[in-house]
C-alpha cells in the first residue's frame, strides 16, 4: 500500500522501494469490528439494515442472516440477492420461530443455517455479516453461545460482524466494539 501511495506519475517505482513494502505509522489494515445492538423486547433494526445497504452500495460484499424468520423458501441454497453485494438469508423453516420448543425439521433448518454462517464467515468472503436476533436463538437454547465466541474471535480480521435482538448475553457485549441499545420502541 505505502508502495501505491508513492508511485511516481508513469506508475513505476523510484528505485529503491521497487518491490519493497513498507510498514507506514500512519497507515494500518482496516480491521472489522463487533457491533452489537439490542433492545428489551423484539424489534426490527431499521439502522443496521440501512448499514448494511449502504456499504453494499459501496461495493462491501454483505450478508444479512435472519435466524429466527421463515417461511420464505429462502435458506443458505436459496438466498436474495438484494442489488449486487448483499445477500440476505433466512433459516429453510416455513414459519418463523417464537419459542424454544421447535419442530425437528426446524431444529435441522437452524443448525444447517449456522453452520452456513459460521462457514461463510470463516471463508471472509463478506465484509459485514448482520447475524439477526442471533442473541434470542442464543437464549432459547438453539445456538451455543460459546460457539458465537469462538466465530467471532476466530474469524479473519477485515470481516466486521453485527449481532441484533434482545437479551444479548453480556459475554457479547464485553467482546463488542459498540454496543447500541434501544430503551423504547414507539408504536403508532
Amino acid at each position: 500500500m505505502v508502495s501505491q501511495l508513492r508511485a511516481l506519475p508513469g506508475g513505476s517505482l523510484p528505485a529503491p522501494l521497487a518491490g519493497e513494502v513498507r510498514n507506514h505509522p500512519m497507515l494500518r489494515a482496516i480491521e472489522g469490528t463487533v457491533q452489537v445492538f439490542t433492545s428489551q423486547h423484539r424489534t426490527f433494526f431499521t439502522n443496521v439494515m440501512v448499514q448494511a445497504m449502504r456499504m453494499a452500495e459501496q461495493g462491501m460484499p454483505v450478508l444479512v442472516v435472519q435466524f429466527l424468520k421463515g417461511g420464505l423458501n429462502q435458506g443458505p441454497q436459496q438466498p436474495i440477492q438484494m442489488g449486487q453485494n448483499l445477500t440476505w438469508i433466512r433459516c429453510q423453516s416455513p414459519e418463523c420461530i417464537s419459542a424454544p420448543a421447535i419442530a425437528p425439521t426446524t431444529q435441522a433448518a437452524l443448525t444447517a443455517l449456522w453452520q452456513h454462517t459460521q462457514t461463510v464467515v470463516n471463508e471472509g468472503k463478506y465484509g459485514l455479516v448482520v447475524l439477526d436476533e442471533l442473541s434470542l436463538a442464543i437464549d432459547f437454547g438453539l445456538i451455543k453461545e460459546n460457539e458465537l465466541l469462538t466465530l467471532l474471535k476466530k474469524r479473519p480480521p477485515h470481516v466486521e460482524v453485527i449481532l441484533t435482538g434482545p437479551q444479548m448475553p453480556e459475554s457479547l457485549l464485553a467482546v463488542a466494539d459498540q454496543v447500541t441499545e434501544f430503551r423504547r420502541n414507539y408504536v403508532v
